[in-house]
């Protein structure tokens, strides 16, 4: 999701394998569904259709599938194959059935602007029934789509906001959590001060989601990965905000090696009770509350804007065209997009709605109330840019480097614009 695990070569096979798949799926032989059900290019439809998801919990996913499946059976007849596969290996899990021809009809993933550009997939005029694709907030519309039309029906997403200890601030005589990153930088160093191992604030700049910690940063001080059509990686706002950063690192208010520190070492030193700041998400609270070992508070992130800005994530569930599939697909989303379905998935996983009527059904949960007060103005990574896929992975491969010492966040990020105007 809201997991990013796909490394650079693995996306140049994506890549590589889209453009086979866009043939196999046109209606060869081998375009057929997953379980032989499909149908065979001569207009008959299928009986049977393949749903390869993500598994975001051991306890919740594959139970969840199991009774969807049942219920799509009972309403519509057609059989529903559910592969529930590891986020660590559903990149090369699904790169390798579109290049066996055998892409499944549904796949749940984080990246779907690349299989839209291949002209693999439906859009949702074709597939989404008009009262789910209406329903969907308009941050989540505008991620999923690709010149002009939706491709990447989003089906739970999470949204950032800052976690503080509130023992280590009472201890530091720190009244409230900071609004300012002023504020954020002079807290972090009465913390540290505190000694015994404290921290200020944990950053994580590793390789697995350096762009999403980064992503929260920069959308608080004006920023932007793109504007207007145009990368602005290497913005002014970009660069104070890497920068700023770098002076957390060097005045040694941050752990060591932020460059090195993935998201989840930092929630770990978090649940460790060393931490007093870190930015986290709802996951990390449902982790926290089951611990208990730790008292924590949830505020805005502080901010250089006019308000507290939030970077939301969300994962898709993108339908491939193969041939007699669409009216099953159809009613996969029809049935998906009801209200005790998709709500009944985003409670169990501990995440957050992608739709207005799910911002209604949770607006009691006083938990959530923090995430879902910004999440329908929520800022997203430009997923519907298929070049998007690798920068994302040039950022999380190179990002760190600029806090590290003899870091220069300038340089690095005209190195990472200079690659995103390359397209690569």
């Amino acid at each position: 999701m809201v997991r990013a695990h796909r490394s650079l070569a693995l996306t140049a096979a994506i890549a590589s394998v889209a453009a086979l798949g866009l043939t196999a799926c046109s209606g060869g032989a081998g375009s057929s569904s997953a379980g032989g059900g499909a149908g065979d290019g001569s207009g008959k439809k299928v009986t049977r259709i393949k749903l390869v998801a993500a598994e975001y919990s051991k306890d919740h996913t594959a139970a969840f599938w199991k009774q969807f499946a049942e219920k799509y059976k009972q309403k519509t007849g057609i059989d529903l194959d559910v592969q529930v596969v590891s986020w660590d290996t559903i990149d090369q899990t699904s790169s390798t059935m579109l290049q066996n021809n055998n892409a499944p009809d549904i796949l749940n993933l984080n990246a779907y602007a690349s299989y839209a550009k291949d002209g693999l997939l439906y859009n949702g005029d074709e597939v989404l029934p008009a009262s789910a694709k209406s329903d969907i907030l308009d941050a989540f519309d505008k991620s999923g789509t690709y010149n002009g039309k939706l491709y990447g029906f989003p089906d739970l997403s999470s949204a950032r906001a800052f976690f503080y200890n509130k023992a280590l601030f009472s201890k530091a005589g720190i009244a409230a959590p900071p609004k300012t990153w002023s504020e954020l930088e002079a807290d972090a160093k009465r913390i540290s001060a505190l000694g015994d191992g404290s921290i200020g604030y944990a950053l994580p700049l590793g390789p697995e989601e350096s762009q999403g910690e980064f992503s929260m940063w920069l959308f608080n001080n004006n920023g932007s990965w793109k504007k207007d059509g145009k990368w602005t990686i290497n913005s002014p706002e970009n660069v104070k905000t890497l920068s700023f950063l770098k002076k957390l690192t060097d005045e040694k208010v941050t752990q060591n090696n932020p460059g090195k520190t993935n998201r989840a070492d930092a929630f770990n030193l978090f649940a460790s009770g060393k931490v007093g700041m870190v930015v986290g998400f709802s996951p990390l609270a449902a982790q926290l509350d089951k611990a208990g070992t730790v008292q924590y508070g949830v505020a805005p992130m502080p901010t250089q804007a006019s308000e507290p800005q939030t970077f939301g994530v969300t994962d898709y569930l993108m339908a491939f065209k193969k041939p007699g599939n669409q009216e099953a697909v159809k009613a996969f989303y029809d049935l998906y997009y009801q209200k005790d379905q998709v709500n009944q998935f985003i409670k169990a996983e501990g995440f957050l709605p992608v739709t207005r009527s799910g911002l209604d059904f949770f607006k009691d949960d006083a938990k959530l109330k923090v995430y879902l007060d910004t999440l329908p103005n929520a800022h997203l990574t430009p997923t519907d840019d298929p070049t998007w896929d690798k920068v994302k992975l040039a950022v999380q491969q190179n990002l760190g480097a600029a806090v590290s010492p003899g870091g220069d966040p300038q340089k690095v990020l005209d190195t990472l614009q200079e690659q995103a105007g390359n397209g690569s």
